[in-house]
């Protein structure tokens, strides 16, 4: 099978991805951009097309995920010099200066490789977790919420992220109850107050969820602590929003360094991982400070360090 040819190979289809396909096209580097179809590993759009409203991205006062990772594709695909695919990444393997990329599909030549893979939602592991996953227990606020219409639902997590999912959810259920492990959520301020504006949402503060029952689906969570009274609480549906772990799998086995929390480690600079050629930028990389914009900035940062990277070989 005849391999083709980029100059840049993108791993992940998310923003950043996206972003970091764009600028590299505007350096003239033929680059090609591999994201799954929706639902798997690295789907094209990335995880913020699940996100209800984004307030905090420069130029947009406010949008949806979905409508933000449409036009930054749509700016991307207006140069001709970049290929978006719907294609699962199986394997890489470096050859000489080059990569090797196989997918279920195709396999592709690159001479540089920019991982943006970013993260995969954690889950609770406790009895009965993964007995009643798609069956009451759910990831995507977006997605699922309007299922829970008029139900009793509960969300684990006091993050940002568990916060605005907690709204998504209280648009739509009777009652929302936000498990969290702390004294309080650290969610940005403009959500905690909204948080504290909605009659229908309740915080549970310093608990954790020890087991999960039901019978067909999910019926009650346990806690490890009493809540008015008693520690079983009864629930329609439970949205877990407790993290995320980075998809670095590929990464590694290329032999690319990670951090204990399976993080790429990158230069800050640049982008640059330990292995010549090899980048990485968004979610899937070290830095403590993870959003859709400084994503991208990081994805427009690799390319440009593969496009010196580039140069550098040419000049050598």
């Amino acid at each position: 099978m005849a391999k083709e040819e980029y100059d840049l190979i993108v791993v992940g289809a998310g923003v950043t991805g996206l972003a970091a396909a764009m600028y590299a096209a505007r350096l003239e580097l033929r680059t090609l951009c591999l994201g799954s179809s929706s639902g798997s590993e690295f789907p094209v759009g990335g995880v913020i097309t699940t996100t209800n409203i984004v307030e905090n991205y420069p130029g947009f006062i406010k949008l949806t995920g979905e409508e933000l990772a449409d036009k930054i594709k749509a700016h991307a695909l207006s140069y001709p010099l970049v290929t978006i695919k719907e294609e699962k990444v199986e394997k890489i393997d470096k050859k000489g200066k080059g990569f090797f990329v196989k997918t279920k599909e195709n396999e592709y030549s690159g001479k540089t490789i920019l991982f943006a893979t970013g993260t995969k939602w954690r889950k609770l592991e406790v009895p009965g977790s993964m007995e009643f996953e798609n069956k009451g227990i759910f990831y995507c606020a977006l997605c699922d919420s309007p299922m829970y219409k008029n139900k009793i639902t509960a969300v684990v997590g006091g993050s940002d992220s568990a916060a605005k999912d907690a709204l998504v959810l209280a648009e739509h259920a009777k009652k929302v109850f936000i498990i969290i492990r702390k004294d309080n959520m650290t969610a940005e301020p403009v959500n905690v107050k909204r948080i504290a504006a909605k009659k229908n949402i309740e915080i549970i503060n310093n608990a954790n969820i020890v087991e999960i029952k039901g019978d067909s689906r999910l019926r009650k969570i346990i806690l490890d602590r009493e809540f008015n009274g008693k520690k079983e609480l009864d629930v329609d549906g439970l949205l877990v929003d407790i993290g995320h772990i980075p998809l670095s799998d590929l990464a590694k086995k290329l032999g690319v360094k990670t951090n204990n929390h399976n993080e790429i480690v990158i230069d800050h600079r640049t982008s640059e991982t330990n292995v010549p050629g090899v980048f990485a930028a968004g979610d899937v990389a070290d830095k403590p400070f993870k959003q859709a914009i400084t994503g991208v900035a990081e994805g427009c940062t690799a390319a440009y360090s593969a496009f010196e990277y580039l140069k550098r070989d040419i000049e050598e």
